[in-house]
């Protein structure tokens, strides 16, 4: 029986994915899809779970969608490739609403709809061999997996265009530069400054980490009067919240906060 596609480990309460297709460069296919689909929503329901990490096995993080299947789909590849695309963004989805940050390690080339997992993550840390291509425009395909919606906002409507329209490759050294990751590491420190962030979310305010996750996404689409109406009403629930107690407490006695669970 072959590997699973798409491996999942809990430990320490941090949600380890690796994308486990390392011979086709982790790219997705309907089963890939699938997996990852059940992974994220079991991540976002457990509460014993207070942070994700998401990478790849071999040497890339994922070179997008399987072309080699979309060739063998051809005689229906709209209806493919709408359940592919489909089952992909219901994953995102999950890992954009759930509440609980989401770390993405970046250890290779990301490509297409691997691009857009890999900006997907609330931190993004990619090794010094990863690189970054939208690669939708070659075969003539537009873009899925909410690139169009998330590029733009990391690095502005003007370099979205760029790199959406001229396929360009973005090396991992300006990927850090326009904010497309949020840092470039050595390769042979990428788990290690992984796990050390990781770390640090699951032992921080995690139930308040997921409230700021929201805010962060609805401030794309509200005018700022009705934004400030969502934050006051979030800080007053954080602030009578166990963990802002906690967090309040051990600001004054100068001690670090307990991790409060649930």
């Amino acid at each position: 029986m072959s590997e699973a596609s798409v491996l999942l480990a809990v430990e320490h309460s941090i949600a380890r994915i690796t994308l486990n297709r390392p011979e086709k460069g982790n790219a997705l296919d309907q089963a890939m899809a699938d997996a990852l689909l059940d992974i994220a929503i079991r991540c976002a329901s457990d509460e014993a779970i207070r942070c994700v990490v998401l990478t790849g096995a071999g040497r890339m993080f994922c070179a997008g969608g399987d072309v080699s299947v979309f060739a063998a789909n051809s005689d229906n590849i709209s209806g493919f490739l709408a359940r592919l695309a489909g089952t992909l963004h219901l994953a995102l989805s999950q890992f954009a609403s759930m509440p609980k940050p989401l770390l993405t390690a970046i250890n290779g080339p990301a490509a297409g709809a691997g691009l857009s997992l890999a900006i997907a993550g609330d931190l993004v840390l990619a090794g010094r061999s990863a690189n970054f291509v939208a690669a939708y425009g070659a075969i003539g395909f537009t873009p899925d997996g909410g690139m169009t919606w998330t590029l733009p906002r990391l690095v502005g409507l003007r370099r979205a265009q760029e790199i959406l329209l001229t396929n360009r490759r973005v090396a991992v050294e300006e990927a850090a530069a326009i904010g497309l990751v949020t840092r470039m590491v050595e390769d042979d420190q990428l788990i290690a400054e992984t796990d050390a962030a990781a770390k640090t979310l699951v032992s921080g305010a995690v139930a308040a980490m997921g409230l700021t996750r929201r805010l962060l996404h609805e401030s794309m689409s509200s005018d700022f009067a009705s934004q400030m109406d969502r934050e006051a009403r979030s800080i007053a629930a954080t602030g009578g919240s166990s963990e802002g107690r906690e967090g309040l407490a051990a600001h004054l006695a100068r001690r670090k906060p307990k991790v409060i669970e649930g």
